[in-house]
């Protein structure tokens, strides 16, 4: 990123200010990018404990499968999911607060001694599914703070502060040849004084 500045002590001064501004921030959004990184993770295992817990849950009842088809469907919805939100690290994340079912009653003597083993397998599945989902957006959103935050780092670390640093040498450097030359300058013109008053004195007899 090419600075843009003007080689005066008011544009040093500008650019003074925005390097100290990024120095100081730096270590403030680099624990922040840290602390997501810790999230995210936190996040995905979480995720894919839910996710395992899941599968592990089929597989313990996969000698349920031929039994499904005489089940009710009806018997048990999902009316409502209560979703609450927290901030983790500037980022609000969504929290799975309750399951609202709907189950209707059955004639305990008529139907399958199985029901109540269905449903409940059912609840404890549709629970693991969307605490799956949960997090899984949590994951998505921690991440993508995490992406724009590294971004923003990167940014300070190799781009704008590099950037000051150089434009603030490069503007110090010409003051300091301008100074240089100035005096110089000064030097010659007493100089040149000096011999011009010398010529002008009268000779002593």
């Amino acid at each position: 990123m090419a600075i843009k500045f003007q080689y005066n002590k008011t544009s040093l001064g500008e650019l003074n200010k925005q390097l100290k501004i990024r120095k100081n921030a730096l270590p403030t959004i680099k624990s922040k990018e840290s602390a997501l990184r810790s999230e995210v993770k936190r996040a995905k295992d979480s995720k894919l404990a839910y996710q395992k817990e899941l599968s592990e849950l089929k597989a313990q009842y996969d000698y349920m499968v031929q039994l499904w088809g005489e089940f009710d469907c009806d018997l048990i919805r999902i009316v409502d999911v209560e979703l609450s939100s927290q901030k983790i690290a500037g980022v609000r994340i969504p929290v799975l607060k309750d399951i609202i079912y709907s189950e209707k009653a059955y004639d305990l003597f008529s139907a399958p001694v199985w029901y109540a083993e269905g449903i409940r397998v059912l609840k404890r599945m549709s629970r693991l599914g969307i605490e799956f989902e949960v997090y899984n957006q949590r994951e998505a959103s921690l991440d993508y703070a995490r992406r724009k935050t590294t971004q923003k780092v990167n940014l300070y670390e190799k781009v704008q502060i590099p950037g000051y640093e150089d434009a603030i040498r490069k503007i110090k450097r010409f003051m300091e040849d301008e100074e240089n030359l100035s005096k110089s300058a000064q030097k010659i013109v007493k100089t040149r004084q000096a011999q011009a008053a010398a010529m002008e004195e009268p000779e002593n007899d």
